[in-house]
């Protein structure tokens, strides 16, 4: 039986509509004003929004760093549940492969972990951290395989490849049409500078961000723009993270290039001062790049508010802070980097974006929604409530009060960094192609996940 909702008000990256909407199967099949009843269940949503799930681009909930690594606390079925029961219906985790296996095998692993455990929908990114003959023949068999976006790093010693592979990457990619996202910093210097900083027995939080300065985000930023000029291909930077970075953007875009850029929550409202909070709190803001000052928290709300920014993800990395985070205790280099956040966008950017006046409704529905789907090939399917697309839909109050909670959240994990932080607006109840799914806050219908196949414009 179909469900039609009424008295609700649809939203798009464009405008505002209020128009009742009717679903069946997993599509949208219907909407208009006074839309007749027929056999429909009638779902009365009258003062919220009705909002086009949210999708995630950037999770790690299922993390594999190479050889030593330790995995988080989250994985497909905790972290997808945390997304969903808070309105993001879609997500794309970075599968990463151990050196010296194929993406093929990467997928196949990724694949494993994802299906019949996931809450949401989902895709990946396919990360490349060596370059080969054979990793270069899979490009094309990834994209046949409906994977049209891969990664790379700059930074971290067991992931990042040189100047001349990423070249040599692009230049592979862009024969596909597919797109490259990279994690820029200069790995080199952060080695020397964490080398500099412990041998001094500077060991403490304190010394994480400055052993990553937004210079050495920006250089690696401008650098990865120059090879992408040479290539000729449209590339994504990552969870940007400061104004010097921002600015190599605009130089890049003032000699037309086509760069998206993504930020996340935790640049947005938090800042370094965390660093130096009492005992190991510290700890708890340990991620790469680094938490900013507000200077860059203010140009970075400059960027999302006037369109340099184009997309807000989370960069979910869900380490614990006891046993996983302590481990760093005596120094900071052995903490590891990353934070929780994908359970807290939506709410976080509603309360600190749309309540505040900073931006608009419509604004966030392109940052969180149709602008991750167009640039990610899932638009019109995702992103958008229109006739066709798939019915994933938010039911959103904008009249709900919370607080952010360690002991209330989702995420497997034992804390938040945004833990007593007051929300404004909140989803009330979540549906993925056209069944509920979560209900105020808690979800209902779990593992109805499925892999979202997509077509590069080579495929169109």
């Amino acid at each position: 039986m179909s469900i039609l909702f009424k008295g609700g008000t649809v939203v798009s990256a464009k405008d505002r509509r209020q128009v009742d909407v009717r679903i069946d199967g997993e599509k949208i099949i219907e909407m208009g004003t006074n839309l007749k009843t027929k056999d429909s269940n009638i779902v009365d949503v009258s003062g919220c929004f009705l909002l086009p799930g949210f999708i995630d681009a950037h999770t790690h909930l299922e993390l594999n760093n190479g050889k030593g690594s330790m995995g988080t606390a989250d994985n497909f079925y905790t972290g997808s549940k945390a997304a969903v029961a808070k309105g993001t219906t879609t997500v794309i985790d970075m599968a990463t492969p151990s050196k010296g296996s194929s993406l093929k095998d990467c997928l196949k692993v990724w694949d494993q972990l994802a299906r019949g455990n996931s809450s949401c929908d989902y895709t990946y990114h396919m990360s490349i951290i060596e370059w080969n003959p054979s990793i270069k023949a899979e490009i094309n068999e990834m994209i046949d395989a409906g994977i049209t976006s891969f990664k790379m790093y700059m930074a971290y010693d067991n992931l990042r490849t040189t100047d001349g592979e990423i070249f040599e990457a692009m230049s592979e990619i862009r024969k596909f049409q597919g797109m490259l996202g990279i994690h820029c910093e200069n790995g080199d210097m952060v080695n020397k500078m964490i080398a500099k900083f412990v041998a001094e027995g500077k060991r403490s939080p304190h010394y994480h961000p400055l052993t990553r300065p937004d210079s050495v985000e920006a250089e690696a930023v401008e650098r990865y723009l120059m090879i992408a000029d040479l290539v000729g291909l449209s590339v994504n930077i990552v969870h940007l993270s400061s104004k010097r970075s921002l600015e190599a953007v605009q130089r890049a875009r003032a000699r037309n290039q086509k760069v998206y850029v993504e930020t996340c929550p935790q640049y947005l409202v938090l800042d370094d001062h965390l660093y130096d909070g009492p005992e190991f709190e510290g700890a708890k803001y340990v991620c790469s790049p680094p938490l900013r000052k507000i200077s860059d928290q203010k140009a970075l709300w400059d960027g999302v508010i006037n369109g340099q920014v184009n997309t807000i993800s989370t960069d979910h990395c869900s380490f614990n802070f006891e046993g996983q985070k302590t481990i760093g205790k005596d120094d900071f280099s052995k903490i590891p980097n990353g934070m929780p956040g994908v359970e807290t966008r939506p709410e976080l950017i509603y309360t600190y974006g749309v309540t505040t006046g900073k931006i608009s409704l419509e604004r966030m529905i392109g940052l969180l929604s149709e602008d991750i789907a167009k640039q990610f090939s899932m638009y019109p399917q995702k992103g958008i409530i229109q006739v066709g697309s798939d019915a994933d839909i938010v039911v959103w109050d904008p009249n709900t009060t919370g607080i952010i909670s360690a002991t209330t959240q989702l995420q497997n994990v034992d804390y938040t960094p945004y833990d007593g932080m007051q929300t404004t607006g909140s989803a009330k109840s979540v549906y993925l192609r056209g069944q509920k799914i979560a209900e105020e806050g808690q979800v209902v219908l779990e593992k109805q996940g499925k892999f979202i196949f997509r077509k590069s414009t080579k495929n169109n």
